[in-house]
């Protein structure tokens, strides 16, 4: 004698697409609170980069000008090429700040306030990236692509000071006052994004 057949489940049609709607929901909730964050992203940045690493007591003396920061502001003017260059930039600072090993940080400054700075640093640019859609994602046009060429030299630039300067605690103090522009410049194109 056959065995009863055992029934089987089928969920009803219409579940996979509340699942998918319910999906969409929570990203555009998330997205929508990210909005507010951006509102003190940068400054709140600031906030934790000046407890890390406050102004060095030692006299530095800075004989070269800043680095000359990319002239992005002037080129990105589409919100998605601003997040694109937004998310840009806090990746390449945060590889600059997550490099520093335990030798060489400087005395003065706060490790546990790094590890805010580095945690703040990537649930931001985790949360951009969720709330950019894939194809925002690529720059497309040339403009961009040499902004984004601009902006690696402009960090292989620091790094290279770094190096040069055997990451002595003046020339981290060099790389703070980059840090600080860089915030400052992230903030206007957080403000081009919306």
């Amino acid at each position: 004698m056959p065995e009863p057949a055992t029934p089987q489940t089928h969920l009803p049609r219409g579940i996979p697409m509340l699942l998918l709607v319910l999906m969409a929901l929570s990203t555009t909730l998330a997205c929508q609170q990210m909005r507010h964050q951006d509102n003190t992203f940068a400054w709140d940045s600031l906030k934790i980069l000046k407890t890390m690493a406050p102004t060095s007591p030692l006299p530095c003396q800075h004989r070269q000008p800043p680095f000359p920061f990319p002239d992005v502001l002037h080129h990105v003017k589409q919100p998605q090429q601003a997040a694109t260059i937004t998310r840009h930039i806090l990746h390449k600072l945060f590889a600059i700040l997550s490099n520093l090993s335990k030798h060489s940080i400087p005395q003065h400054w706060d490790i546990k306030a790094r590890h805010d700075l580095l945690n703040y640093l990537h649930h931001y640019i985790q949360r951009l990236e969720h709330c950019m859609p894939a194809n925002r994602m690529l720059i497309k046009t040339q403009g961009p692509r040499n902004i984004v060429l601009s902006i690696n030299k402009y960090f292989r630039d620091i790094q290279d000071f770094l190096h040069t300067h055997s990451h002595s605690a003046c020339a981290w103090d060099r790389v703070r006052l980059e840090a600080r522009a860089c915030f400052q410049h992230v903030d206007t194109l957080i403000r081009r994004m919306k």
